[in-house]
Order: C-alpha cells, then structure tokens, then sequence
C-alpha cells in the first residue's frame, strides 16, 4: 500500500540569492527611467511670423528643448533632359512647415528634436550636446544635422530620375555654440551644408529668426536669458555707430566753443597795447 506523501511548498530563493538581488535592484533604479515620458509640442499657432515655428520636447510634463525659428531648403536633383540620355539638374526650394509633427529626446549632456512632415516624406534631425571648454567654460552646440527627403514626393520634386529616399548628413559639425543655460538667438541667417546620399551633392539648409535652447530650461515654455549671435552683435554695432559718432562730435564741438568762449573772455580783460609805435614815445 503506498503512503501518500504531504506536499510543501517550497519558496524559490532564487530570487534573493546575490545574481537575483543584483537584477531586482537594477529594475527598481530602471523605473525612474521608463516613466520619463518625452512627447513634441507643435505651437507654431504661438508665432504671429506665418514662416517661423515653433517645437517643443517635454519630459513629464516639463520642456526640456525648445526650438523657434523658420528653415528654408535647396535641394538638387536630377531630372532626365528632353533628349532621354542625358541628366540635367534642378533645384527644390522649399521652406520647413508649421504644421510638421515633434519627437524628441532630452538628455543631461545629449538631446535631439526630429521634425518630420508629408508623412515622413521629409524629417530633419537636429543633434545637440554640452561640453566643457577652455578655463571649464560649459557649453552647447549643435553637433549633428540630418535631413531625408524623398524625391518621389511630386510636390516640390518634379519628374525627379530615379526617384527614392535620400539622407544628407553635415559632417563634424559644431554650430550655435552657447554657454550653458542660455537660448541661441539670431535674427540674422545660418546656412550649413549638407552631403547627400544622393551622388554627394550638396543641400543647403538656413535658419533665420532663431531661438533655441536645448538644456537647463527653468520655466515651463519659455527660454532663459538670450546669447546674441556675432552677426546680430555686429549688425547692432552698425545702427549705433553713427550715433555714437554723432554724439563724439558733437562733445567735441561743444568743448571747443567752450574753450573759445573762456579764451575771448580772458583776452577781453588783459591791457591792449596800441598798436602805433610811436605812441610808445609818449609813454
């Protein structure tokens, strides 16, 4: 006759042997990184300027990256000439959409902000970073530009050869260099060139009416203090010149005839001397 044995559960210890402590942990400090949700932010509707836009990167609610600015491209292609053999090139010429959909990442050291429009037809990339400079200067830059576009999309490439999707890429790129916790501002336009998959060539992208800040954001929407680019500081040092100018001569004036009043005013009480010689006899 055989004896039915009783069952005890057994608990796994497994889990809490030093390899399962060690993955638990890991999981736990993962967590913090998993929720951080990072969404885009279309608010172009902000800007009364119909050609700039505006994107924003949020983390759990908070803005962790801001772009404003209006983008133009030129972008050469291919078309087949009238005689069918050979290749003639055109160029598209297109500016950046409000209405582009945002995805971005935000990081301490590393973020980027991809905008993407005609249904991916087109999406430019945009890479930042902060780094330590001379005497421990911290700033950001853009280090990285990456545009794809798809000449098979008929509305700014017409009759394009061999028509496919393309990537252009800037090359060791270090644009927009800012001090750290400050927005890029720049009225004035940037152009930085990109090679393209297609045969190399080369598209150019400029930026103009500019305001960007990709870390250290304080306030929720809105940029910290502003870094003037070289070219809007030279462009404000031009309008002031001439007043300033204006203003050094006209203290310059205003001393000389100072001077010269003082100078009548003393000579109009000093003895005059007659100026016959032979009235000297009689004095």
């Amino acid at each position: 006759m055989s004896v039915c044995q009783p069952f005890i559960a057994r608990q796994d210890t497994r889990l809490f042997s030093p390899p399962g402590v060690f993955l638990l942990l890991s999981g736990v400090l993962a967590l913090p990184a998993a929720l951080a949700e990072q969404e885009g932010e279309n608010l172009s509707g902000l800007s009364d300027n119909p050609d700039k836009a505006i994107f924003a990167v949020r983390e759990n609610g908070t803005t962790c990256l801001m772009v404003e600015f209006a983008a133009k491209f030129l972008v050469p292609y291919d078309v087949l000439a009238l005689n069918g053999i050979d290749l003639i090139t055109e160029q598209a010429s297109f500016t950046l959409p409000r209405g582009a959909e945002i995805e971005g990442k935000c990081g301490s050291t590393d973020s980027e902000i991809h905008i993407s429009w005609k249904n991916n037809a087109y999406i430019l990339r945009i890479y930042f970073s902060k780094e330590f400079r001379e005497k421990g200067i911290e700033v950001w830059k853009i280090n990285k530009i990456q545009f794809v576009y798809d000449t098979s999309e008929t509305s700014h490439f017409i009759n394009a050869y061999n028509p496919g999707k393309h990537t252009a890429s800037t090359h060791k790129l270090s644009a927009l260099v800012t001090p750290a916790g400050r927005s890029y501002v720049c009225t004035a336009q940037q152009t930085v060139t990109l090679i393209s998959s297609d045969h190399q060539k080369g598209i150019t992208f400029s930026m103009y009416d500019i305001q960007i800040q990709p870390f250290d954001i304080a306030s929720d929407f809105i940029f910290s203090a502003p870094y003037k680019c070289i070219t809007d500081q030279r462009e404000h040092l031009e309008e002031i010149l001439p007043l300033i100018l204006g203003l050094i001569l006209g203290l310059i004036i205003i001393i000389t005839l100072t001077i010269y009043h003082f100078h009548l005013k003393l000579t109009a009480n000093q003895p005059q001397l007659p100026r016959d010689r032979s009235m000297y006899k009689n004095m």
